[in-house]
């Protein structure tokens, strides 16, 4: 298990009713009606949220090693994530497809960053042997 020496910042929510539910935030930023996948409520789910959340720290993790390695990532990088919320033998469980695209960057150069991105970005880690991840340069 990683080790945290230095605490950066702490996401705060409160939520109440579960899938059918609300959740705030404790600065209040954050103000949320949730659904159940598939339904026809409201609000959004919790696979959506993560695959927003993923899909987001990816770009930054892949920024990171941008400028490691000394180039620009494209102002026009994007993350299309797809987290699957399935049942199986052990019950219900997540998969995810990360769908990166590096536009003007050559394959190599794209492989090389989202490959670097998915071994530092928080949310790889956290997933890393637990779920099912697929990583794929469009």
């Amino acid at each position: 298990m990683a080790q945290i020496d230095n605490v950066l910042y702490t996401g705060k929510t409160h939520t109440t009713g579960g899938r059918d539910g609300n959740a705030r935030s404790s600065d209040g930023r954050l103000d949320i009606k949730l659904s159940a996948p598939g339904s026809t409520g409201a609000g959004t789910n919790p696979e959506q949220l993560f695959a927003a959340g993923w899909s987001a720290c990816f770009i930054g993790a892949m920024g990171l090693a941008a400028r490691e390695r000394k180039i620009a990532l494209p102002t026009d990088t994007a993350v299309d994530a797809e987290v699957d919320l399935g049942h199986g033998d052990n019950g219900y469980s997540l998969r995810a497809h990360l769908v990166v695209s590096l536009p003007g960057l050559d394959r190599e150069t794209a492989e090389a960053l989202v490959h670097a991105a998915h071994g530092t970005c928080p949310y790889s880690k956290a997933t890393r042997g637990n779920i099912d991840v697929e990583l794929t340069v469009a």
